[in-house]
């Protein structure tokens, strides 16, 4: 059974800095896309990072240059870090998992952690 378990967030003033992790058990995670997304109240969840299936890795638009994805596949545990945090960063961010079909397509089901809060203030 997949699991994934965010921590890290909390509360930061603008400018500031936090570091997310996400610790996933249950399954083998080398043929998984795996990463981070982020949802506001009445949206929908927004992609922030990810690791494709032919292992580049994605960041949205919003968060370029300010933050970083990296993987500890040994201890099966990513970890989203987070600079030059804005007010519009304000967001429960959670991680994500997706089985790979191939190098360009995923197959089944999304799995997703319990979210983490990230509240930014000016």
């Amino acid at each position: 059974q997949v699991q994934l378990v965010e921590s890290g967030g909390g509360s930061v003033q603008t400018g500031g800095s936090l570091q997310l992790s996400c610790a996933a058990s249950g399954t083998d995670f080398s043929s998984f896309g795996m990463g981070w997304y982020a949802q506001v109240p009445g949206k929908g969840r927004e992609m922030i990072s990810r690791i494709a299936c032919d292992g580049s890795t994605q960041y949205g638009d919003s968060v370029k240059g300010r933050f970083t994805f990296s993987q500890d596949t040994a201890k099966n545990t990513l970890y989203l870090h987070m600079n030059s945090l804005k007010t519009e960063d304000t967001a429960v961010y959670y991680c994500w998992a997706r089985k790979c079909r191939d190098l360009y397509a995923m197959s089944g089901p999304d799995y997703w952690g319990q979210g983490t809060q990230v509240t930014v203030s000016s």
